[in-house]
């Protein structure tokens, strides 16, 4: 079951560290746990690290290091304009998705040449 759930994640997990960094600044153990401790389970900080770094990359988020009082300093982030808009769009696409997958389930759907 652990291999099918990572791999159905692993096309929406984006959007869920979108949302949690639009939420608030935050930073990227704050997220993992979130998102393994709360959600998902099981979520490896390399997979979140390697999404904030592409979100960075694509200007959705943006970063900066601050000390913490807490142990060694840590990058923060917070969501851009465009990251926001991202999110608009991400959650109309899972909104589809989700009711076309209700649709599906529930019979609404036929096969081709039914």
């Amino acid at each position: 079951m652990k291999r099918t759930i990572t791999g159905i994640l692993k096309g929406i997990l984006e959007g869920c560290v979108l949302e949690l960094i639009s939420r608030g600044e935050t930073y990227g153990y704050d997220i993992t746990h979130t998102l393994d401790k709360k959600v998902f389970g099981d979520i490896a900080n390399g997979t979140v690290y390697a999404i904030l770094q592409r979100l960075e990359e694509s200007k959705l988020v943006e970063s900066r290091v601050r000390v913490s009082g807490a142990g060694p300093s840590r990058k923060f982030y917070t969501i851009t304009d465009a990251g926001r808009q991202e999110l608009k769009y991400f959650w109309m696409r899972w909104d589809f998705v989700t009711q076309k997958m209700g649709e599906l389930r529930r019979g609404g759907a036929a096969c081709p040449g039914n």
